[in-house]
Parts: structure tokens; C-alpha cells; sequence
């Protein structure tokens, strides 16, 4: 991991169409930035337009009730300013970096998928053999994502991802423009899970994609794991 360069990428939607706040859930920003950062890693946080990245206010409890990395964020004056002012993601080039990561959050699930750029992003990544991951919500960033032949990226691939059940179950079936486990399912995917909010990540070679916001850690250790065999045959 020593040296390894990740783009993090983060929505930019802070409402949904119904007009209800979202954006990223920090879990699944901070638990994995900081995984790769503590590991050597060099990561660039970026999002869909650039500027303010949106906080989904239900991913933030009082300051001691939460998950241990987004306290870290809360205290950490340099990821606060770059999540205040953030760097459009196509404003770099894949060539610099060896993985991409997009964390979830419902915000993805309206500006994600609309991003020809970021499905370009993806495809290039995958074409160059370099690791491309997603947590939650944020597999909706591959589905516009397609193989050189023309068919879904994610056809044939093992993937894990929010699923129905946990959308039914936070009671916002409704309000995203479509079922991420459906829609991933339709383009051919092989949609795997666990109970729901259980931690559960997946490694398919250099696609890793993790289920829900208690999966954010072990997706950023599949990360990490992908690179360094990345590096071993390099």
C-alpha cells in the first residue's frame, strides 16, 4: 500500500428528488480514507461537480455516539477543508492512480449514475487492470459503466450492494429513481449478500464492492489486499 495513489470520489447531491436531504454517508468516506491513509496511501477526495461535499445528517450522530473514524473526521481540520472545497473528480487524470473508490450514501444514487465522465472513469480504470471499488450505494456508479464489448460493466461480476430489503427497511424505496440490487440484477450481475446491515464485502479480481455502511472497513481491506497483488506482478 506503501505509495499507492486512490481517488476517492464523492456525490455531490445533497437533496433527493423528493426534496429530502442526503449526500455521502461519512462512515463510508472516513472508515476507508483513513484505512488507506494509515496504511501508506496517498488518497485524493474529489466529487461528481467539486465544492462542499454533502453530509447525510442521519450519518452523523452526537460528537462520542459515533463509529470511530467519523469522530477522527470531526476533530481532522485538514479532511474538513478538503470536504469543504473538493476538486471535481474528471479534473484528473486515471493514469496517476491505481484504484478508485466511490463510498456511498443515497446521494449517489441521483448523480452517480447520471455521470457519463464517471462511467468513462470507471471503464478506464478497469481496462488498465486497476481497482475499482464501491461501498453501499456506491455501485450505482457502475452501472452505466460498460466492457469494451459494448455489454454492462458489472455483467458476469460478483457484486455486493445495498440491498432491497435494507432500502425497504430505511423506508426509502420510494424516494431513490430505481433499486440499486434490482437494477445491477438486470444488468446482469451476480448480486451477492448478507443479512441485512451485516458487514459484507466481495472481491471479484480487481472489483470490490462492499454491502452497506458496516462494510466500508472490509472493503477497504480488499482494497488494500488487491493492491498490493497488483503490486507484486507489476
Amino acid at each position: 500500500m506503501q505509495n499507492a495513489k486512490i481517488l476517492m470520489i464523492s456525490t455531490s447531491a445533497a437533496t433527493m428528488d423528493n426534496g429530502e436531504p442526503t449526500g455521502v454517508w461519512l462512515e463510508e468516506l472516513t472508515t476507508p480514507y483513513y484505512a488507506f491513509c494509515d496504511a501508506g496511501a496517498e488518497v485524493t477526495l474529489a466529487s461528481i461537480f467539486g465544492g462542499a461535499i454533502p453530509v447525510d445528517q442521519r450519518s452523523v450522530a452526537p460528537e462520542g455516539e459515533n463509529d470511530a473514524s467519523v469522530e477522527r473526521s470531526l476533530k481532522d481540520e485538514a479532511l474538513q477543508a478538503q470536504m469543504a472545497s473538493s476538486p471535481r473528480f474528471d479534473s484528473f487524470d486515471a493514469a496517476d492512480f491505481d484504484a478508485v473508490f466511490l463510498p456511498g450514501g443515497h446521494g449517489t444514487m441521483f448523480d452517480y449514475p447520471e455521470s457519463a465522465a464517471l462511467a468513462a472513469l470507471i471503464e478506464t480504470f478497469d481496462r488498465a487492470g486497476k481497482v475499482v471499488a464501491a461501498v453501499c450505494h456506491g455501485p450505482a456508479g457502475l452501472v452505466r459503466a460498460r466492457k469494451p464489448d459494448g455489454t454492462a460493466f458489472v455483467g458476469g461480476r460478483r457484486i455486493a450492494a445495498f440491498t432491497d430489503s435494507e432500502e425497504y427497511a430505511v423506508g426509502l424505496q420510494d424516494a431513490v429513481p430505481f433499486l440499486l440490487e434490482t437494477r445491477l440484477k438486470e444488468l446482469g450481475a451476480n448480486h451477492e449478500a448478507a443479512p441485512d446491515f451485516e458487514p459484507f464485502a466481495l472481491r471479484d479480481g480487481t472489483l470490490v464492492t462492499g454491502q452497506n455502511p458496516a462494510s466500508a472497513r472490509a472493503t477497504a481491506t480488499l482494497v488494500m489486499e488487491a493492491l498490493a497483488e497488483a503490486r507484486q506482478t507489476a
